[in-house]
């Protein structure tokens, strides 16, 4: 089974190039049994760039697709320093796990690793093909983008019950193993991963 989900990632991304902003992302999956799971994305655009984007959002005319605004599904939370979540959360079995029906690569499957086990697996390839496809910078572009990017990072997590086996961190209670992966290293083209990030779960 696959969960599409790199459309919403990297149109926040791009959003953040265009208007010269800073954005953490976060994608969370949590197995509930062998045959389903709870998936949340999670998009935190700081103050610096938020306000431009509403305001550039509450110009569309009637006319407009929504489809390509920051947080057009899920829940929107503005925060008091003029920053903003946006929360995408989908729960149910793994075939209906599905964010972005446009996107052709394999984004998230899951598997059995025998009885009462569920390995979820991220395709790497997608942060290196769409959040990191970007056109040659010049050294003044880089030296900005560094700043904007700098301490900003894409995230993710797996859970739902003892991990087994992984190539992402595990935690202390071995309940979640989880990936952090700075933007700078993606917009550079220097990170440096696996074919897949995956993690065993048992249930």
């Amino acid at each position: 089974m696959t969960m599409h989900i790199y459309g919403k990632l990297a149109g926040a991304l791009a959003l953040t190039f265009t208007l010269a902003g800073c954005i953490d992302a976060k994608v969370e999956v949590d197995v509930t049994s062998e045959t389903t799971a709870k998936a949340t994305i999670t998009q935190i655009m700081g103050a610096e760039i938020y306000p431009m984007i509403k305001a550039s959002q509450a110009e569309k005319t009637e006319g407009d697709s929504p489809a390509d605004d920051f947080c057009a599904e899920g829940e929107l939370i503005e925060s008091a320093d003029g920053g903003a979540t946006c929360v995408i959360s989908k729960e149910g079995p793994f075939a209906e796990l599905v964010f972005d029906e446009e996107e052709e690569d394999p984004g998230i499957t899951f598997t059995s690793a025998g009885p009462g086990l569920v390995r979820v697996a991220f395709a790497t390839s997608g942060i290196t093909k769409d959040l990191g496809d970007q056109e040659e910078m010049d050294e003044q572009t880089k030296t900005m983008m560094t700043q904007m990017f700098e301490g900003h990072a894409f995230t993710l997590k797996i859970s739902g019950g003892e991990i087994t086996d992984t190539n992402m961190t595990i935690a202390g209670d071995k309940q979640s193993a989880e990936k952090v992966i700075p933007f700078l290293d993606i917009i550079n083209r220097t990170v440096d991963l696996p074919e897949e990030l995956y993690a065993v779960v048992k249930k």
